[in-house]
């Protein structure tokens, strides 16, 4: 049996991008991307339901995104479905979150709205508007940069 996993995301952030570092300097961010769904009842009320989906960025991606995005940003993500499991140290329950590991991303504004407010972030550079693909057009830098660090190596 054949198996496929992507998800093709717009929405906007949630929060500013956290962006940390590896002990071997490959670059983690890590935001949330809230998606609306509006649509009206049967009853003609207008309805509306927000999914909110957290993301992790790996390598170069990491750092655009970490330097470009911020909270309420809209952005369209491509990625993979990737679940994370783990004991919870307080009550020593199974845990688990389903999230998505970004493999490229696309920016839905110009950027000059932040700008306009004030805080100052540059609008993002052409080449930087649309990264390209890890594995498709550059070899990565060290074995499994596209894949998530293991056990301690994240260190948040």
């Amino acid at each position: 049996m054949a198996n496929f996993n992507k998800v093709i995301l717009a929405g906007n952030m949630t929060r500013d991008p956290e962006l940390r570092y590896t002990p071997k300097g490959t670059a983690i961010a890590k935001f949330g991307l809230a998606i609306n769904r509006n649509w009206t009842g049967e009853d003609g009320q207008k309805r509306e339901e927000v999914t909110f989906v957290d993301v992790d960025a790996f390598g170069k991606q990491a750092e655009v995104i970490g330097q470009y995005l911020r909270k309420g940003r809209p952005v369209l993500v491509e990625g993979r479905l990737k679940l994370d499991q783990w004991d919870d140290k307080q009550t020593g329950q199974k845990r688990s979150r389903l999230g998505v590991v970004l493999e490229s991303f696309s920016f839905l504004d110009s950027g000059n709205r932040d700008a306009a407010a004030g805080d100052g972030a540059p609008a993002p550079s052409a080449p930087a508007a649309r990264p390209a693909r890890p594995a498709a057009t550059a070899p990565a830098a060290e074995p499994g940069m596209d894949e998530p660090p293991q056990g301690d190596d994240v260190p948040f």
